[in-house]
């Protein structure tokens, strides 16, 4: 394991020092292990690692390249290791989407379009007035999608969709427990939506925050 903890970090090394860049077929196999002072070993269980979470790309019969490098793709890992999360840390996750959340609702106010907004509403509109909570929590996770693409942030944008499984799960059990849920969140989604519409950023983040406070809260008062 040692070993090929090495050859990993030359791998990485090579592609933070620019001299493999997005895009770059790496070396042959034997000429790579013999640069790097591997073993062809080593340096296969490496580049299989590296493979697992999307640094590179092995291309059966044409080699391997190193992948775009691209945030939605490198964090894609995150949503998969989360997905091990314990029930017992599902506050801290929520914990985490407060803090990221408003802020990027808040740098969508001065960045979302016209059309951006007028498709969230529809959006909302198609729900009703008594949606199902399935029907529910799937608008809810669109909805924030949308904004949060719209604040012009791709690495938000990923650490915030790699957060929604554990918080998905808490707000389709509150949906099923708490009375108000569907009618309140549906209250919060317009006004997050108004707030960005009059372009205000600090109105809007203070609704997400209510937003995503008030799962939290009723998570606490379960526990």
């Amino acid at each position: 394991m040692a070993v090929t903890d090495e050859a990993i970090e030359k791998i990485k090394g090579m592609i933070v020092s620019g001299a493999l860049r997005p895009g770059d077929r790496l070396p042959k196999e034997s000429e790579l292990a013999a640069e790097l002072g591997l073993s062809r070993n080593s340096l296969r269980e490496a580049v299989r690692a590296l493979s697992l979470i999307r640094i590179l790309d092995v291309r059966q019969g044409d080699g391997t390249y190193v992948t775009s490098l691209d945030p939605q793709l490198l964090l894609e890992a995150l949503s998969f290791v989360v997905d091990f999360h314990r029930d017992d840390t599902v506050l801290e996750f929520l914990a985490v989407r407060r803090i990221l959340e408003p802020a990027a609702t808040a740098m969508a106010a001065s960045r979302i379009k016209d059309a951006e907004l007028d498709a969230l509403s529809a959006q909302l509109d198609a729900l009703g007035p008594e949606p199902s909570v399935e029907e529910l929590v799937a608008s809810d996770l669109e909805f924030h999608r949308g904004i949060v693409q719209a604040s012009g942030n791709s690495v938000l944008c990923s650490l915030l969709d790699g957060l929604s499984g554990p918080t998905t799960r808490a707000r389709v059990w509150r949906g099923l427990t708490q009375e108000d849920a569907v009618s309140r969140t549906l209250h919060e989604h317009r006004a997050i939506l108004a707030a960005l519409r009059d372009r205000d950023g600090e109105a809007a983040r203070s609704w997400a925050t209510v937003h995503v406070a008030s799962v939290e809260q009723w998570l606490r008062s379960t526990l």
